[in-house]
């Protein structure tokens, strides 16, 4: 038997990315949210996985507002078994790490695991550090820009996009994959799949199930913070010079390039 776990995080849709000018982290309340594209990626791979070997079970675990949940049900709605909700107040204002740590305990409360699949980067942080460290709390190895997978007995071979091409590296189970878009077309829910994610109970672990020390956890727990934010203002000035028939407009630009010593 091969258990997957999939990590699905519920970012706010490209247009839709704010954040708390006070605090400096991401505002996840607003309704405009989505799963991670990447996210979805590991997602269609797991389901590719489900579907070409035998005795193969996905549990999708989510970190965020209760509002997660919806990422959750739709991750099962496209070809999950189940899944959990990692939700608290306790929670809010995490960095990188303090997310790693909250993430890896839920993981392993799930129970025995063989992989773990996650997107390499969410579109909301575009840290791209989490995957790592998840696998660092859980003391397993970790291959990043994943794109291609091949199960193999006790492992898996990884197909890594690196700078000079791609690597193909043979690791044991367990293992995290941090996998970019190459991975697998994402793929659609089902009626199905609908129905199911309707009648599956997903439970919600807070602290009090993880049993963490408080003192590691949300802002008072993250070692990294955004201390200041600001929309960028543009300080240069545009000449527009419109073509109309003469050599004025290029001699006005060739005037231009002469003053800033261009030619």
């Amino acid at each position: 038997m091969l258990k997957i776990i999939v990590l699905v995080k519920q970012v706010p849709g490209t247009d839709s990315v704010k954040l708390d000018p006070i605090t400096g982290v991401m505002v996840r309340t607003g309704k405009d949210t989505i799963i991670n594209p990447l996210d979805e990626n590991g997602l269609a791979e797991a389901i590719r996985i489900k579907n070409a070997y035998p005795d193969v079970t996905i549990t999708v675990v989510s970190m965020g507002p209760p509002s997660a949940m919806r990422a959750i049900k739709e991750a099962i709605s496209m070809g999950a078994d189940d899944g959990v909700l990692v939700s608290g107040r306790e929670f809010a204002g995490s960095d990188t790490i303090a997310t790693a740590k909250v993430i890896a305990a839920a993981i392993k409360k799930t129970g025995t695991f063989d992989m773990v699949i996650c997107g390499e980067r969410a579109t909301d942080g575009e840290t791209g550090q989490t995957a790592a460290m998840i696998a660092h709390y859980l003391k397993i190895p970790a291959q990043t820009y994943v794109s291609g997978l091949e199960i193999i007995e006790d492992g898996v071979i990884v197909r890594r996009t690196v700078e000079s091409g791609f690597e193909r590296v043979q690791v044991p189970f367990p293992v995290l994959v941090s996998v970019n878009k190459d991975i697998s077309d994402t793929g659609f829910p089902t009626l199905s799949g609908k129905l199911k994610a309707k009648q599956v109970q997903v439970p919600t672990w807070a602290n009090a199930e993880l049993g963490l020390d408080t003192s590691e956890l949300g802002l008072m727990g993250s070692p990294t913070r955004v201390v200041k934010i600001f929309s960028p203002k543009l300080s240069r000035d545009t000449i527009m010079a419109k073509a109309n028939g003469t050599m004025k407009p290029i001699d006005e630009l060739m005037a231009f390039l002469v003053e800033k010593d261009v030619l």
